[in-house]
């Protein structure tokens, strides 16, 4: 799933190949992509004057006009110089959305799998979106502090893992970037919040910050088209099941969940100890 760091990359990426250009259509393929139906489609015909980033959302702006999307856990851009020639035709495809410019450049929102939760809006006020609406302070803001991320966490009461994926609570860490976070800060995914102290709350912070600014900076200037195998590479732990420790050496290992999985180095995070599988969330004894 697209992180912070690669929507953030795709905004910068996009401003530059966007900004001031003029969007001649926008075709949506597939037909659960659309989840608004005023304005239309059409009404983002015209001068892109900026591409924003809310969290996990990506927000281009055409003269007022906003095409908001949200790739969710398959969904993905990609830019074309040239666009193929016609119309393209809905199908079994990962097509779901296509975006062409007056200059014959453009770019596809594409989805794998078959689970849809690719999502685009067409709106004039991205920010009352509820998804957007709900969204918790950027990590990368200036003013996300020490002293604003302890307010945040005082009030939680809950696995710290969770605590970070929470969209309303931080905007723009998922499974992946947690994982990397709480690897970095050398604390076990399922602590819990109620018992940070002051210092644990600081290296926390000091992670989060260092794993989200060095990932953004490892995208920075790298081709849409390569922004994920660029996170793959940057990973220590998350999605390294099997793998050595990059830190210490230990045997990475991973917790399954329903649809989804964490990883995590025992020595580093948990004083050597397994944690439990989904059945029991909590430390083996």
């Amino acid at each position: 799933m697209p992180e912070l760091p690669e929507v953030e990359a795709l905004r910068e990426f996009l401003t530059g190949h966007l900004v001031g250009r003029e969007i001649e259509r926008v075709l949506p393929v597939a037909v659960s992509v659309l989840k608004t139906y005023d304005p239309p489609p059409t009404a983002l015909e015209g001068t892109v004057t900026a591409v924003e980033r809310y969290g996990k959302f990506l927000d281009i702006d055409a003269d007022g006009t906003h095409l908001v999307t949200h790739l969710a856990r398959a969904g993905w851009l990609r830019w074309h110089d040239s666009l193929p020639e016609g119309l393209p035709r809905p199908g079994k495809g990962p097509l779901a959305l296509r975006v062409v410019l007056d200059t014959g450049a453009g770019f596809d929102l594409t989805e794998a799998g078959t689970q849809k939760r690719l999502a685009v809006y067409v709106t004039e006020a991205p920010l009352d979106l509820p998804g957007i609406a709900r969204l918790g302070p950027d990590p990368l803001a200036a003013d996300f502090d020490e002293e604003r991320f302890a307010e945040l966490l005082a009030g939680e009461r809950r696995q710290i893992k969770g605590a970070l994926r929470d969209q309303s609570l931080i905007a723009g860490v998922g499974n992946a970037y947690s994982d990397e976070i709480l690897h970095a800060a050398r604390m076990s995914p399922f602590r819990l919040t109620s018992s940070l102290t002051e210092e644990d709350v600081h290296g926390l912070h000091v992670a989060l910050l260092a794993t989200l600014t060095e990932a953004v900076e490892r995208s920075r200037g790298v081709a849409a088209g390569r922004l994920k195998a660029e996170k793959k590479s940057g990973l220590r732990v998350h999605g390294r099941t099997g793998e050595p420790c990059p830190v210490c050496g230990d045997t990475i290992r991973e917790v399954s969940f329903a649809d989804s999985s964490l990883q995590y180095c025992p020595t580093c995070q948990t004083g050597g100890k397994l944690l439990a599988d989904r059945r029991m969330s909590r430390l083996l004894k």
